[in-house]
């Protein structure tokens, strides 16, 4: 689809938008205004596995831009409005931004109907989950290590045989953790294929499609630029 030359192919990255006023040193003048953003870490994974990252605002019509895009990486961020699983608010802890929510949802139709590899990473496997028809356990303070430095290393989780992800990691690896929620039931034509210690869920991949994704953030930990799962990501655009 969008390979350009050099064979790099194009993968979309969403992210947050905010007003200049939410973001410290933006001019006074710009506090009304509109402001896209997303942790460049990604951004860096993406290039170091040999893709390049392109930023999707809002405003433009998923269908439009998921058709020329080779990946998709969904990142972290708020949480997934619960009345998109059926369920009341039980923390505002991260309060849900709606314009996201409906943006990536249409992402996913979009990729899946064009069989677009997908990686999703900590909101990302929550969203995907629930675009699935999967829910979520609303708050699991115990994983929410936002005291300690991204990158720090918090516990183990143990990867399912067969999967993609104990082929690419081996039948453990260590994680950072930076999310208060989990997923709770795990929507349809997708298989849990990674498990913390304490039974949570950290790693779901779909019985078919090329869609992997990860309840920690592999963008933010020391050795980012040699992570497979990006690399994944990118082998499977060139089929």
């Amino acid at each position: 689809m969008g390979f350009i030359e050099g064979g790099r192919p194009l993968i979309g990255l969403p992210g947050r938008r905010k007003t200049g006023g939410q973001i410290e040193g933006f001019p006074e003048i710009l506090d009304g205004l509109d402001v896209d953003l997303y942790v460049a870490d990604y951004a860096r994974a993406i290039t170091a596995a040999g893709g390049i990252p392109v930023h999707l605002p809002f405003d433009v019509d998923p269908k439009d831009i998921g058709a020329c895009l080779d990946g998709l990486v969904l990142p972290g961020g708020a949480d997934v409005e619960p009345a998109l699983y059926g369920a009341v608010a039980e923390t505002d802890e991260m309060p849900p931004e709606k314009i996201r929510d409906d943006f990536e949802f249409a992402l996913l139709d979009v990729a899946e109907a064009n069989d677009t590899p997908v990686l999703g990473i900590c909101r990302g496997i929550q969203l995907i989950n629930v675009w699935a028809g999967g829910d979520l356990h609303q708050d699991v303070p115990q994983h929410a290590a936002f005291d300690d430095p991204p990158a720090t290393l918090q516990h183990e989780i143990t990867f399912t045989e067969g999967s993609r992800l104990r082929g690419l990691y081996g039948e453990h690896h260590t994680v950072n953790s930076l999310h208060h929620q989990t997923l709770k039931n795990v929507g349809e034509r997708y298989r849990v294929t990674g498990r913390a210690g304490d039974g949570q869920i950290e790693a779901i991949e779909h019985v078919e499609l090329p869609i992997v994704a990860v309840q920690w953030h592999p963008e933010m930990l020391p050795e980012a630029s040699e992570d497979p799962l990006f690399k994944w990501l990118i082998n499977a655009t060139r089929g």
